[in-house]
């Protein structure tokens, strides 16, 4: 297995945590809460605990960055998935959530 900065596309990063057992998806609620895909739990992203991070940075566009979050759920501790513009592209809920996982 490839370390996290090893990947050099975000489809080879989420197959890494797929492979590692990350199976649930995460998503970002419209009030800026981390949803667990597995539990439906709806939770304050400090409550989640990352695990891997890859991000990625658009080599001639600010448009193509992204994050890649391997997260464990608070509720259930289902491990999974988080994928998240971040920069110009990011939505309000997304730069805030990524930005609240980056101090937990």
């Amino acid at each position: 297995m490839r370390e996290p900065d090893a990947e050099t596309t975000v489809s080879e990063a989420i197959d890494a945590l797929r492979v590692k057992g990350y199976d649930a998806d995460f998503s970002v609620s419209e009030e800026g809460l981390l949803r667990c895909g597995q539990c439906g739990h709806l939770h304050a992203p400090e409550d989640a605990v990352v695990n891997v991070t890859y991000r990625f940075e658009g080599a001639s566009d600010p448009d193509d960055e992204a994050v890649i979050l391997g997260l464990t759920c608070g509720a259930c501790g289902s491990r999974g998935v988080l994928v998240a513009a971040y920069g110009p592209s990011a939505s309000p809920e997304d730069a805030a959530v990524v930005a609240a996982l980056g101090r937990s």
